[in-house]
């Protein structure tokens, strides 16, 4: 599966920006999707997954309740809405694919086969 990121930004604190990731292929509905971000100078972390069905999600500590993932199979896309954004959220976006038939969400950089190219996002204060 091939995957583009897009919709990232410039964005001032407290806005909200929504960042998408397209997948190429027919079997978008059987990968669990995720969301990382790396702020500058900074390793590669977990901000969000969402399961096959999108029935199920899980998000990071640092974005619970200001972040949301979802997805569209019919549009074999996966969204993430970003609101109240701060300036260290700021960080490069990425989307990925977990293609393992393990059931449970997971939030491990490795656990993640397919990953897109990445979208900016800066939070000015």
């Amino acid at each position: 599966v091939q995957l583009q990121a897009s919709g990232g930004g410039l964005v001032q604190a407290g806005g909200s920006l929504r960042v998408s990731c397209a997948a190429s292929g027919r079997t978008f509905s059987s990968y669990h999707m995720g969301w990382f971000r790396q702020p500058p100078g900074k390793e590669r972390e977990f901000v969000a997954a969402i399961s096959r069905s999108g029935g199920s999600t899980i998000h990071a500590d640092s974005v619970k309740g200001r972040f949301t993932i979802s997805r569209d199979n019919a549009k074999n896309t996966v969204y993430l809405q970003m609101n109240s954004l701060k300036p260290e959220d700021t960080a490069v976006y990425y989307c990925a694919a977990d293609s393992s038939s393990y059931f449970l969400l997971r939030s491990g950089v490795r656990e993640y086969d397919y990953w897109g190219q990445g979208t900016q996002v800066t939070v000015s204060s």
